[in-house]
This record gives C-alpha cells, sequence and structure tokens, in this order.
C-alpha cells in the first residue's frame, strides 16, 4: 500500500505570510557525554530568544552592505592599493587562524549535525512502519521517536497550540492545550537531537563570516555582488530556518558546513603561498554549485510531500469520514512559517546559482578556451615560420646551385626550427602563467 505521494500542487500553507507559527522552542538539555552531541554545552536561553528576533539580522544584513558598498567606492578611490595593515604579519597569522578556525568549526558542525540525523531519521528498510516512517521523522521536528509519537503544532486560530495527533486527523476529538508541548529532554526527533544547538551556532556564525569581505576589502580588492549577495542572504536562510523551526534547514547545515570545511582548508593552504591545482580549484566551485541545486531542490520537494498518518481510534476515523482501516493523508509541512522558510530559501538560492555559474564559466571555461586559442595561435605562427624557411631554402637552389643550396637548406631549417621551439615555449609558458593568474581565485 503507497504510504508516501508527492503531490502536483504544493501544500496551501505556502500561499500565506508567516503569522501561524509556534514560539521557537528552548534547545534542548546539555549533554557532555562528546563534543559532537546534541548539545556539548549550554547556550545562554536569553542569548538564544533574543538572537532570533528579526531585529537583529535584518539590522547587522543591511549594516554590512552599506559597509561593503562604501569600502568599495574608498578602494576605486585610492586606485585599489592596499591597506597598510593588511601588508603586516599580524594580519597574516590573523587571516591564518581565521580560516583555520572556520575550517574546523564546519566540520565539527558537519560530524554534529551527520549525528543528529542518524538519531533522528529511520531508515525505511529496517524501520516498522517503512517509507512514511522516514517521511514522519523527516517532516516532524519535536516530540519522541515513533510514528505518530511527534508533538505537531496546531495552527488554526481557535487552537494554536501542540498536540501529539495531527489537526487534519483530529476532527472535533482533541486534548487538551498544549498538552503535548515539547520538552527540551524529549529525545528522538531532530530539533533536540542537534539541529537547534548546531543549527543557531550556525547562524551566528554567518554575521562573523563577514570578517571574509573585510579580509578582501583591506587588501585593496573589491567585495564583488556574489561575495556580497553570499553572505547576507545566507544570515536570513539560517535565521528563517531556525526560528520558524522549518525541517528542510538541516539540509543548509549539511551541505553548507561540509562544502565550508573544504573551502576553509583552501584558504588556508592558498595563504601560505602555496599553488594549488586548478582542478582542484574547479571542483570546490562545483560542489558550492551543486550544493544549492541538490539542497534547493530536496527543500522544495517538502512543499509536496504528504504522507498516511496513523489515526488511533474508530471514534477519530468517524469524526472525520474515513472508514477503518483508512488513513488520511497529511503534508509535510504543518504551517505557513515551515513553508515560508523553504522558498525564502529557494528564492535566495536561485540567482546565487547563477552568480556562481556565471563566475565558473568566466574562470574556468572562458580562460581555458583563451589559453587553447593562444596556444593555437603560436602553433600557427611557428608553421608559417617553417614554410618561410623552405621557401628561402628552394630559391637558394634555383640562384646558387645544388651544392650550396644543401648547405642554405639545412641551415634554413635549423634557424626555423629554433625561432619555432622558442615562440612555442615561451608563448605557451606566457598563456599557462597569465590563465592561471586570471583563475587562480576561488569564491565563497
Amino acid at each position: 500500500m503507497v504510504s508516501v505521494k508527492l503531490s502536483l500542487i504544493p501544500n496551501f500553507a505556502i500561499w500565506d505570510l508567516p503569522h501561524d507559527y509556534p514560539p521557537t522552542l528552548s534547545i534542548p538539555t546539555v549533554d557532555k557525554s562528546s563534543i559532537f552531541s546534541r548539545a556539548p554545552f549550554s547556550i545562554p536561553e536569553n542569548l538564544f530568544f533574543r538572537s532570533l528576533d528579526y531585529k537583529w539580522p535584518l539590522l547587522l544584513a543591511s549594516s554590512y552592505v552599506l559597509i561593503v558598498k562604501t569600502w568599495n567606492y574608498v578602494n576605486r578611490q585610492r586606485g585599489g592599493k592596499p591597506w597598510a595593515i593588511s601588508k603586516t604579519s599580524g594580519f597574516f597569522w590573523f587571516m591564518v587562524a581565521h580560516n583555520v578556525f572556520l575550517a574546523v568549526y564546519s566540520a565539527w558542525t558537519f560530524v554534529g549535525i551527520v549525528g543528529a540525523a542518524r538519531r533522528s531519521f529511520e531508515n525505511p528498510f529496517t524501520s516498522p512502519n517503512g517509507f512514511r516512517g522516514t517521511m514522519d521523522s523527516l517532516c516532524r521536528m519535536q516530540g519522541t521517536s515513533g510514528l505518530g509519537n511527534a508533538a505537531i503544532y496546531n495552527s488554526s486560530p481557535s487552537s494554536q497550540s501542540w498536540f501529539k495527533s495531527h489537526p487534519l486527523t483530529a476532527g472535533t476529538i482533541q486534548t487538551a492545550v498544549n498538552a503535548y508541548l515539547p520538552k527540551p529532554d524529549q529525545l528522538g526527533r531532530l530539533w533536540n537531537e542537534g539541529l537547534a544547538f548546531y543549527g543557531w551556532w550556525f547562524y551566528i556564525s554567518k554575521f562573523y563570516e563577514f570578517i571574509d569581505t573585510a579580509i578582501i576589502l583591506l587588501k585593496g580588492k573589491q567585495s564583488s555582488t556574489l561575495q556580497t549577495y553570499h553572505h547576507m542572504g545566507a544570515c536570513g536562510c539560517l535565521f528563517v530556518g531556525i526560528k520558524y523551526m522549518s525541517p528542510p534547514i538541516w539540509i543548509f547545515l549539511f551541505f553548507n558546513s561540509f562544502i565550508h570545511s573544504l573551502m576553509y582548508t583552501y584558504y588556508t593552504v592558498t595563504s601560505f603561498n602555496i599553488r594549488v591545482p586548478k582542478a582542484i580549484k574547479r571542483s570546490l566551485t562545483t560542489a558550492q554549485i551543486t550544493q544549492f541545486i541538490v539542497g534547493g531542490g530536496s527543500a522544495l520537494l517538502h512543499l509536496f510531500v504528504y504522507y498516511k498518518f496513523p489515526t488511533s481510534t474508530s471514534a477519530i476515523k468517524s469524526a472525520i469520514g474515513l472508514k477503518d482501516g483508512d488513513e488520511p493523508w497529511v503534508p509535510c509541512l504543518d504551517t505557513s512559517a515551515q513553508a515560508f522558510a523553504v522558498w525564502f530559501n529557494v528564492i535566495y538560492l536561485t540567482p546565487l546559482t547563477y552568480l556562481f555559474a556565471r563566475f565558473f564559466v568566466r574562470s574556468y571555461l572562458r580562460s581555458s578556451s583563451t589559453t587553447a586559442g593562444a596556444g593555437q595561435g603560436k602553433k600557427k605562427d611557428v608553421r608559417s615560420t617553417l614554410q618561410a624557411a623552405e621557401r628561402a631554402g628552394k630559391d637558394a637552389v634555383e640562384e646558387f646551385g645544388r651544392a650550396e643550396v644543401l648547405e642554405n637548406t639545412s641551415a634554413g631549417r635549423s634557424t626555423a626550427s629554433a625561432v619555432g621551439v622558442n615562440g612555442n615555449g615561451n608563448g605557451n609558458g606566457v598563456a599557462s602563467r597569465k590563465g592561471w593568474e586570471r583563475t587562480n581565485k576561488v569564491v565563497d
């Protein structure tokens, strides 16, 4: 029997602005058993909730954009001259420490969110509930593990409370208001198993990453549209995902933390002027583009997924017009706020994917074509030189006789060969070097 389906029409909740969302739940209780546990150390509750006030990301992101635009202008007026501090050893070692910290931190987050997923998501091949058990663990982040044990928020105006039964399956029969309010010590679902903890810290880290742009600007360079848009938008995506407790936000953490652990390792290596093969740089940019497409697509699917939710009693089934043995289809996302977080991420990722793809084409494909074209041009010059030398030899045959011809033709070919090798080698070397200079960069 089919228990999971994709609808051609997305969940109706996406057409609403986020007005029916529950208050963000507290982080789980501290678990010091491992540095990769669900919450290795505590987060001050006041700080946790205040940081999820929309005014803070809006203020910080707006200030970031304004400062970057102003600094770009100043750098242009200065002719791209590096600032004095960027030439100091202190600046260099700060840049190295910054990159090392973010590489290690991103890897820690990746391991943490993978552990949370392993503790929360049911295997469809071993779970007694099959694929719908897996979908239930993916779509419901609060409560205890097991199909039908999740805490679900009823967003209807007359309720707006947490229940154990799904609003679409309860009919007129319902438990007391907030009878199943999730608790910080409940285990088995993604929020308490690590998403709340690692997700909040990842959200905060996006503001710290503004330092990436400051490093570029202090070197007298320009912060590109891609750089600015990327850092600004990431803050907003994580804000709505964590504040509205949208299930697909774990996908953002999973992909982004993994890619960033590689990216900042790359930045650390290149800080020491170690030349990185072009294939590695191209692979990193390709991985960035892949995470946007796969991650954004996976998040978008949550708007179209439905699965059969269990109803426990005949009275409930009768109240909602079901026969015994039937079970209702329920959407993966429950509130307009959860759906809004998905749309926010998808809308942000669409132009970002385009900007990264454009960067990829300009940095790797066009430069390769230019280098190849330059090499072909040099080869044509070599052939022309050889042909000219041969023609000169034939003229010498006619004018000076066969004996002198052999000598002159031999000399002419030797000269042509020497010119050809020198021109080809030098030309290709210059083209390759210029091509490397154009492409020796990876955008985060």
